[in-house]
């Protein structure tokens, strides 16, 4: 029998994170919280490289605020270039 994935909230990562800073021990926070080791210092990882970006959820890309920034801007362009064709009727 295959142990099934666990589906963590954001919430939860971002404190099981905080919390081994706290306590300065990976192994034993994810002891205490049944999370395995290596999915705890991969959340620990994710967090250090994309901060409040990090666990954006499924399907949604990790991005730095940066990347993120980019994103938003590229998204005002797109939407600019289509009012404008739109004004001029193509």
């Amino acid at each position: 029998m295959s142990k099934r994935k666990k589906n963590y909230t954001t919430e939860f990562k971002t404190k099981a994170v905080e919390l081994t800073y706290l306590q300065g021990n990976v192994k034993k926070v994810s002891d205490e919280l049944g999370i395995p080791y290596s999915v705890l210092h991969r959340w620990r990882k994710e967090s250090n490289k994309y901060g409040k970006n990090s666990f954006p959820g499924r399907g949604k890309p990790k991005l730095t605020d940066e990347q993120r920034g980019i994103a938003e801007l590229k998204k005002k362009l797109r939407d600019s270039e289509l009012e404008n064709q739109i004004m001029i009727g193509f």
